[in-house]
């Protein structure tokens, strides 16, 4: 986080939070927000601004309306009681704090990088002051003892490297230990049909590859969210199967609207379906 541009939320609401967040790209209409629920949905609206009574339905409605229209733009009987949007910049203010704030990323970006080299930054001012104090025989044997390790470097980069057994290259562009390579069990494949059919080589791999781009746009494709629930999975019949199991059992819990579908008065206080039809009926609101 860059000092003094911190993300303090959205104009008299909650801060946006990873949770609250619904990336709206994924969804073409209300109704299919409407599958998150009515919590979800509420929480969403909540960190906008926006008023979090009604319907599902309603509240998809309402928070779909912000994927094509910016917030500074929306009709202020959308926002919660007591809520101020914010004034709508000009484009000039726009392009200044954008300007500004890329030079302040450039500042920290520049400051942490000295941070992470000043070991070498020393060791490079303290080799100059060496040089500067040299004599003219001192730099020429120095420069000759340079030339001669370079030569035989080169020399040994040449040589073909020996790898009878082809184990993968390390770091220094050897061969790793083949014990190494028997302990990870980098000779074992693993494929994933959710994934294309790619091949990873050795447990952790596997393991970690179920968090990763390449499978998470797969279970993506299939419909399907990428939850624990279907790791060590990468058969796509079986993904199929698993996720209409789960389906039918979350159908054993279905919503209830008369306890969980809210409503909300002229006042902004929320109730749930039964308690405002009865305070309808009673002539209270």
């Amino acid at each position: 986080m860059v000092h003094g541009w911190e993300d303090k939320g959205l104009g008299n609401g909650q801060p946006l939070t990873t949770q609250d967040f619904i990336d709206l790209d994924y969804y073409s209409s209300a109704d299919e927000l409407v599958e998150l629920g009515p919590d979800k949905l509420k929480q969403a609206l909540a960190a906008l601004g926006l008023k979090t009574g009604g319907t599902v339905q309603q509240r998809a409605e309402r928070l779909f309306l912000t994927k094509v229209t910016p917030l500074e733009e929306l009709d202020r009987k959308h926002f919660a009681k007591g809520y101020r949007p914010l004034a709508r910049k000009t484009n000039d203010e726009i392009l200044q704090v954008t300007a500004s704030k890329e030079v302040a990323l450039m500042e920290v970006k520049i400051k942490r990088l000295v941070e992470f080299l000043h070991e070498t930054i020393e060791e490079t001012k303290a080799n100059v002051e060496k040089k500067q104090a040299l004599t003219y025989e001192e730099m020429e044997a120095e420069r000759e003892e340079e030339e001669i390790q370079a030569e035989s470097e080169s020399d040994e980069e040449d040589q073909q490297i020996y790898n009878p057994l082809k184990l993968p290259m390390g770091w220094d562009g050897k061969p790793i230990p083949y014990w190494l390579y028997k302990l990870h069990g980098l000779g074992q494949e693993f494929k994933c049909e959710i994934c294309g059919n790619h091949s990873y080589w050795g447990r952790r791999a596997f393991e970690r590859h179920f968090k990763e781009w390449r499978h998470q746009h797969g279970m993506r494709c299939l419909g399907i969210p990428n939850t624990k629930n279907f790791n060590e999975i990468t058969s796509i019949k079986e993904a199929k199967f698993l996720w209409e199991r789960i389906q039918e059992r979350q159908g054993l819990n279905k919503w209830r609207p008369d306890l969980e579908e809210e409503y909300e008065d002229q006042e902004g206080n929320i109730y749930n379906k039964k308690t405002y039809t009865d305070l309808q009926r009673q002539g209270l609101i």
